[in-house]
């Protein structure tokens, strides 16, 4: 199956990065190998949330064997059911007046003192970095993005979580006016959810993008605030968020509380495990071609040498 953009989502020739941003930032392209893709500026969307150029993490390139997903696929092909469950749609919905800065994120629960926090001032708090994952829909298609951000691990320190903390809540925006998939598919438990354990959340894999390509995170893909594990399927990294609340039992989560056979709590990246309807032992590249085949899946999604460890003594086809 291929997968194809329509000609005219692609942007105009006049929202192209001006020439003297593009210098500035040559270094961290060429460390990619994206000079002949990389993207242009999104128009509309707010730059509070990213300071370019961003410095490129070299521990996390391109995966051997890999390049990153281009541009217009990475941002014309998404979930994201708060606006369509088609995945051309949010890139349209998500632009027509959805506003995301100003955004405030809460931290509560299991802390020492609640946190209601300015994005852009936490941001300019933190030395944003570039960092290229693998990124595995349960679905079974893939991505190689190259997100821009910081740790989670960086804004855990600044909550102050209690001993008694062992899990942390992710909750999305709910916006009826703004987003017509909360009306329209009112049989969710909107808003969305999602949860990691503590050790999971501090691991340094896991990450708060702010932007992707070096320029802010589009709309579609989670602006302004959005959470990245790549050894996990893509539903566990929550768009858009709003609150993170640390917890002492595991959260109830939006997938896993609707279909707890299909979603687990943990959805770690595991070809050995097929979800009810389809094989997760082989995935469909994004943007290889209609002729490409279908790769081999990775356990834990290229990641299994960094995060295995975390898992010693579980079942992981029981607790997928």
């Amino acid at each position: 199956m291929q997968v194809k953009i329509p000609e005219d989502w692609e942007l105009p020739e006049s929202a192209v990065t001006p020439e003297g941003g593009y210098r500035s930032r040559r270094s961290i392209v060429k460390a990619l190998g994206l000079a002949a893709a990389f993207p242009v500026l999104v128009p509309g969307l707010s730059q509070a949330a990213v300071k370019a150029p961003t410095k490129l993490n070299k521990k996390y390139p391109p995966p051997k064997g890999t390049k990153p997903t281009h541009f217009k696929y990475v941002t014309g092909y998404n979930n994201f059911y708060e606006f369509s469950m088609d995945k051309f749609e949010p890139r349209i919905l998500a632009n027509r007046g959805w506003k995301t800065d100003p955004w405030t994120l809460e931290i509560g629960g299991l802390v020492e003192k609640p946190l209601k926090l300015d994005l852009e001032q936490l941001v300019k708090e933190m030395a944003l970095e570039q960092r290229v994952y693998r990124f595995r829909c349960v679905e079974a298609w893939s991505m190689v993005i190259p997100w821009d951000g910081f740790p989670l691990a960086k804004l855990i320190k600044k909550a102050k979580p209690t001993a008694k903390a062992k899990y942390l809540k992710f909750t999305t925006f709910m916006d009826k006016k703004a987003a017509p998939g909360f009306d329209r598919y009112d049989y969710y438990d909107w808003p969305y959810t999602e949860g990691l354990r503590m050790d999971e959340a501090n691991h340094e894999l896991s990450f708060l993008a702010t932007g992707l390509y070096g320029r802010t995170l589009p709309n579609q893909n989670g602006a302004p605030l959005r959470l990245v594990v790549p050894w996990k399927y893509g539903f566990k990294s929550i768009k858009s968020i709003v609150r993170i609340d640390f917890t002492e039992k595991q959260p109830g989560t939006l997938w896993h509380d609707a279909m707890p056979k299909e979603y687990g709590f943990y959805a770690n990246v595991n070809p050995a495990v097929a979800h009810l309807r389809w094989t997760q032992a082989r995935e469909r590249v994004i943007g290889a071609g209609a002729l490409a085949d279908r790769i081999p899946t990775l356990a834990f999604n290229g990641y299994e040498k960094e995060v295995a460890h975390l898992y010693e003594g579980m079942d992981l086809k029981k607790h997928f």
